[in-house]
């Protein structure tokens, strides 16, 4: 089996290292393996996406070093995909909709019998105040209603609890197997949203069937994202599509040891660049320059 892995960044605002690294990790464990490394634009919250952002995105990687086939897949012109995978979960009795505001949700899971409400991969845990019962008829989506993923029924049409194989970051490329249980996922990832009114889609959605469109073998992310992926694993199973390897990186953090967000206009590679950086520093800062062992900025890989 050919590798694939690929770097999915939203065009919301400039690449910082934080990205560099994941980009160049990819990229370079693409070419270790003698495999192929893919670039998608992850554009679904077009609210927020900008051409221009677009177009820095591609400047700011090939200048890096990287290189990938052409064309680029857009989440923004698969909308048609989404909508009919959303279309068969409701079908199934696997989604429902939910017309609850952020307030709504904070209040329910907050009242004085819930305790402190749980936070999960997808903000705080649903209390499931829309849930309908198991033998309830589907229920179609409806103007103003997102879309929840019923983690119950997908319980019940599943059976085993979901795993997945996670590459190891030792010398020698570790795997290990990641097992969960159903009654952690209804404690703390609950009934997460899978279709946003003003997107039709969520990011969790959207990532499962764009990965295996492409074929991708091994999932290259941050480390921030791994509570997320029972979730994924959860939808690759109920939509029929395969699970692939994952390969959670650690992340790169400032000299605060505060992990790097968009909003990090200082640390964008566009800055670096300006300031006379060449691709070679870059690697430097992150500590990729003699193996992909992550770095606070600023540091160095260790000596051999």
């Amino acid at each position: 089996m050919t590798y694939v892995t690929r770097f999915a960044p939203s065009p919301t605002g400039p690449l910082h290292l934080g990205h560099a690294y994941s980009a160049l990790l990819a990229h370079d464990m693409a070419k270790a393996h003698r495999g192929q490394f893919l670039l998608r634009i992850e554009d679904i919250d077009q609210s927020r996406a900008r051409p221009e952002w677009e177009a820095q995105i591609y400047d700011d990687l090939a200048w890096l070093g990287l290189t990938w086939p052409m064309p680029v897949m857009r989440q923004s012109e698969r909308i048609d995909t989404y909508s009919a995978a959303l279309h068969n979960l409701v079908a199934k009795g696997l989604a429902y909709p939910c017309t609850c505001s952020r307030r709504d949700i904070a209040a329910a899971a907050s009242a004085p019998q819930e305790g402190a409400p749980l936070i999960g991969p997808d903000g705080i845990v649903y209390p499931g105040t829309c849930r309908p019962s198991l033998d309830a008829a589907p229920r179609g989506v409806s103007d103003g209603a997102a879309l929840r993923l019923d983690m119950r029924a997908a319980r019940l049409r599943l059976g085993a609890a979901p795993a997945f194989t996670e590459t190891g970051t030792g010398p020698d490329g570790e795997t290990g197997r990641i097992d969960t249980c159903w009654e952690t996922v209804f404690e703390t990832v609950g009934d997460i949203v899978i279709a946003r009114p003003a997107m039709g889609t969520s990011y969790h959605l959207s990532v499962v069937l764009d990965d295996a469109a492409q074929g991708i073998t091994t999932v290259t992310r941050g480390q921030d994202l791994f509570e997320a992926t029972v979730i994924h694993v959860i939808l690759q199973r109920l939509l029929g599509v395969p699970t692939p390897l994952y390969h959670h990186h650690r992340l790169i953090r400032d000299d605060h040891g505060k992990r790097l967000a968009k909003r990090d206009d200082a640390r964008a590679i566009a800055k670096y660049r300006a300031e006379g950086a060449n691709p070679q520093d870059i690697r430097a800062m992150i500590g990729l320059v003699q193996g992909p062992a992550a770095h606070t900025l600023g540091s160095r890989p260790a000596s051999s």
